[in-house]
């Protein structure tokens, strides 16, 4: 087994229409895992891609006057140009109707059959035609779906089911071998206390009610349903059951697999159960994370509170919607949306505590040793070991937190070094000691100001990278030997190194009034 290797997945996004911040969320949350895997050295490997077939998109393409296949063709080219706006550097986009999908599906349908893991017979129950799953009359909400709370259709036809009883003892097995499998360990005991211990259900895996999907190889009017076909795309992008498995062999089984807490059932039931039936290890991790929310619930374009992230991005930054976004969602809880937050976040954390560390550290060096960087102090004071502590235990709790995939909380750690930072300042006063010209004293103030900044845009890269590379132009430290991880804890002479004559501020500062009610206007679709 590559110990050295790195696989993470998104969900594959199902194209029904235009992606809103909830699903930039996902993607971004798993670039971010996958550059500081990548910075520590690993051959970190990013899958994501659309789940193109199903019912519902078949109804979209219908209304929209194109094919299925138009429509989902379209439909990638918006997501491909959503994850470059965003510079999403994924390593494979898998489109669940390319071949390369489609037959390892039908392969792996006719295992199951063979297997004695799949049997025919007739399902009738209550369908839910944009979640893709049905329910029992039990299992519905006021009478309609549980999951997104729309009308429910009485439905009854032929269908092929997969037997799901047949592993129950073994998943409740792995799960009491793998606590840690599901994070946050809430969501576990929510999946196994309310689905799995009571008793799993068959799973009905084909449908005869429409014919936008992967037909069965020997019983052609039958579509192989939406779970069983999206579900094995994280093994199918790998080339499993190809004639080349060399990608399989090298990065199966997924490290980390991203998921939203509305479709956690079929990956912690179906997926691993499918697995299990294929005689192949799990995943390491489900990692779950809520939803995106406004003020009044649910982004929909029919409740006119929907934002974009290319409308965040073109007006504030890349790296200040990223911010944001891995900012408001923590612990697999749900985040909220608001304009007066986005700009207070914007404010207070990007411009008055980031930028004006970066602007005030630069303007001093350059005012009391005309730009050079002063050399690595010989003797510290309590001050400095008290700061240089407060630095390496932030370090090292981050880098905790970043294995973890706890991006939002190892962000708490990077803004503590800033935040401690702008007291550094406080305390030892540059100005004075300057006035009072106490020269070596104040050479080791700015000396461990630019070792905070050089250390935050370190710990910035796989989050901010924009911001990262900002930091180290304006320090003259971009290169190598000062801005990896190898370094971090190390305490270089800069031997001379000038900063740049005039920083430029990282973020200007918002007129809140203004950019609240801009933005306010932007998610009521003005």
């Amino acid at each position: 087994m590559n110990e050295n290797k790195y696989y993470i997945t998104t969900p594959i996004y199902y194209p029904s229409g235009k992606f809103h911040i909830g699903t930039a969320y996902t993607t971004v949350l798993a670039h971010t895992i996958k550059k500081y895997r990548q910075m520590k050295g690993f051959d970190a490997y990013m899958l994501t891609g659309l789940d193109e077939h199903g019912q519902k998109i078949q109804e979209v393409a219908e209304k929209e006057g194109k094919t299925p296949q138009q429509h989902v063709d379209d439909m990638a080219n918006m997501a491909k140009e959503l994850w470059a706006k965003m510079k999403i550097e994924y390593d494979d986009f898998i489109r669940t109707t390319e071949s390369r999908h489609t037959k390892v599906v039908q392969q792996i349908f006719q295992k199951f059959v063979d297997n004695g893991d799949i049997y025919k017979g007739e399902y009738e129950g209550w369908y839910c035609t944009p979640c893709e799953t049905y329910f029992t009359p039990t299992q519905l909400v006021d009478g309609k779906c549980p999951d997104c709370g729309r009308e429910v259709k009485k439905m009854k036809e032929e269908a092929y089911f997969f037997n799901m009883k047949k592993y129950q003892d073994r998943l409740i097995k792995f799960y009491e071998e793998n606590p840690d499998f599901i994070d946050p360990v809430y969501r576990k005991n929510e999946i196994f206390n309310s689905f799995i211990k009571p008793g799993v259900e068959d799973l009905c895996v084909t449908r005869t009610s429409f014919d936008w999907g992967i037909k069965i190889l020997n019983d052609d009017k039958h579509v192989i349903y939406v779970w069983l076909d999206a579900l094995t795309n994280y093994i199918t992008a790998l080339g499993y059951m190809s004639e080349d498995e060399t990608k399989f062999n090298k990065y199966w089984p997924a490290d980390v697999q991203i998921v939203g807490k509305d479709i956690i059932r079929f990956h912690a039931i179906y997926w691993p159960i499918f697995l299990m039936a294929l005689d192949l290890p799990l995943p390491k991790k489900l990692l779950v994370h809520g939803w995106v929310l406004m003020k009044d619930g649910k982004m929909s374009k029919s409740k006119g509170n929907v934002i974009y992230p290319e409308t965040l991005i073109n007006k504030y930054g890349l790296d200040a919607t990223k911010y944001f976004l891995l900012k408001i969602l923590n612990d697999g809880r749900d985040g909220v949306f608001t304009p007066e937050d986005f700009v207070e976040l914007y404010n207070s954390d990007l411009c008055n505590d980031l930028g004006n560390l970066l602007n005030r550290t630069i303007g001093m060096i350059n005012k009391y040793f005309g730009g050079t960087i002063p050399n690595k102090p010989e003797k510290l004071t309590d001050i400095d070991k008290e700061f240089e502590n407060t630095i390496n235990n932030s370090i090292s709790n981050y880098e905790k937190e970043m294995d973890e995939s706890h991006v939002c909380n190892a962000l708490s750690e990077i803004w503590n070094i800033i935040s401690k930072s702008n007291k550094y300042i406080d305390a030892t006063m540059p100005w004075a000691l300057f006035k009072e010209e106490k020269t070596q004293e104040l050479e080791d103030v700015m000396y461990h100001l630019v070792e905070a900044l050089r250390k935050v845009a370190i710990l910035l890269k796989p989050i901010m990278e924009e911001t990262s590379n900002k930091i180290f132009e304006q320090l003259s430290i971009n290169n190598n030997d000062y801005n990896n991880w190898e370094n971090i804890n190390n305490y270089p002479q800069y031997n001379g190194i000038k900063v740049t004559e005039k920083g430029e501020p990282l973020f200007i500062r918002l007129d809140v009034e203004q950019e609240v009610e801009y933005l306010k206007e932007i998610i009521k679709g003005k």
